[in-house]
C-alpha cells in the first residue's frame, strides 16, 4: 500500500501539488484525470520518489519512501513516463531487458530472457525484437517501453505500475490493449496508478477515479460517482451528457453541444 499525506510540491513560487493525501491499494486500477496543469504528473513523480513533497509524507508499506533505497524501490515499482526517448542504438529486446536489470547481478539469466519474450509478446511487439529501437514508430517505442515496465515488476508480489499517459502515440486497438493489460495486471493483484486523459476509457477500466484540479484532488471516488456530467463540466469547462448507448454496459460521454 502506498500512502500521501498532506504532500505539497512549489516550482520557482509556482505551488503545483497542495496538500494532497491519497491511498493506492493493490488489486485496483487508479485513473489520474483532470486538465493540462492540474498536477497529475506530479503527483505521480511524489508516488514513485523521482520528486521528494517539500510538505507532507509519501509511505510504501508503512515506511517512508526515503527509507528505501532506489534498487528496493526498483524491485517494488514501476514507472511508465511521458519521456522515454533514447538516442542509443539498442535493439528492442535490449531496451526490455532494462526492466530485469534491479533482478540480476552480473549478466542476465534464462529466466530474465524468458520474462522479455513473455512481456513483448503480450504487447504485441515479439516479432520486432532485433529491430533499432529508434527506428520504431512512437506508438510502438511507448509499447517497448510498457513492455519493459512489465518486465519490472513481473512475479513481483504486490507490485506497483505506474503509467503517465500510457497511450500517447498509440493507435485505437493498442491503446484498448495497453488498458486491457492495466486491467488484468490489477485483477491479478497488483497496483496500477495510470493519468489518463480519455474520460470514456476511465469509465470502462478503472475501480477509482482521482479528479485533479490546481494541484489538489478535488474528488475521488468510483468513475460513476467522480465523472458526472456536473463534475466534468466544472473542472474541464466542457458541458457534457452522459448516454447509454443500446449493448453498452455503461455510460459514454459526449459533448453536450453536439446534440
Amino acid at each position: 500500500m502506498i500512502e500521501a499525506n498532506g504532500i505539497s510540491y512549489s516550482v520557482r513560487g509556482r505551488r503545483l501539488l497542495e496538500e494532497v493525501s491519497v491511498t493506492l491499494k493493490t488489486g485496483r486500477l487508479v485513473a489520474v484525470a483532470g486538465p493540462n496543469g492540474a498536477g497529475k504528473s506530479t503527483l505521480l513523480k511524489m508516488l514513485t520518489r523521482e520528486l521528494l513533497p517539500e510538505k507532507g509524507t509519501v509511505k510504501l508499506d508503512g515506511r517512508n519512501m526515503t527509507a528505501y533505497t532506489y534498487l528496493d524501490l526498483a524491485r517494488k515499482r514501476a514507472v511508465l513516463t511521458q519521456q522515454n526517448k533514447l538516442s542509443l542504438p539498442f535493439e528492442v529486446q535490449e531496451v526490455v531487458m532494462m526492466g530485469r536489470y534491479p533482478f540480476h547481478k552480473n549478466a542476465p539469466e534464462e529466466r530474465d530472457y524468458e520474462i522479455v519474450t513473455e512481456c513483448l509478446r503480450n504487447v504485441g511487439m515479439l516479432s520486432f525484437a532485433r529491430r533499432i529501437f529508434t527506428t520504431l514508430s512512437g506508438g510502438e517505442q511507448q509499447r517497448v517501453q510498457l513492455a519493459k515496465s512489465l518486465a519490472q515488476i513481473w512475479g513481483t508480489e504486490k507490485a506497483f505500475l505506474f503509467l503517465d499517459e500510457p497511450t500517447n502515440g498509440m493507435d485505437l486497438l493498442h491503446q484498448y490493449h495497453a488498458l486491457d493489460i492495466a486491467r488484468q495486471l490489477a485483477d491479478r493483484g497488483a497496483g496500477v496508478v495510470a493519468v489518463l486523459h480519455d474520460l470514456n476509457m476511465t469509465l470502462q477500466y478503472a475501480d477509482e477515479v482521482l479528479l485533479m484540479q490546481n494541484g489538489r484532488v478535488k474528488m475521488s471516488g468510483t468513475p460513476a460517482e467522480v465523472l458526472t456530467a456536473a463534475n466534468i463540466e466544472d473542472v474541464f469547462s466542457v458541458p457534457v451528457r452522459l448516454m447509454n448507448l443500446p449493448g453498452s454496459e455503461g455510460n459514454i460521454i459526449v459533448p453536450a453541444s453536439r446534440f
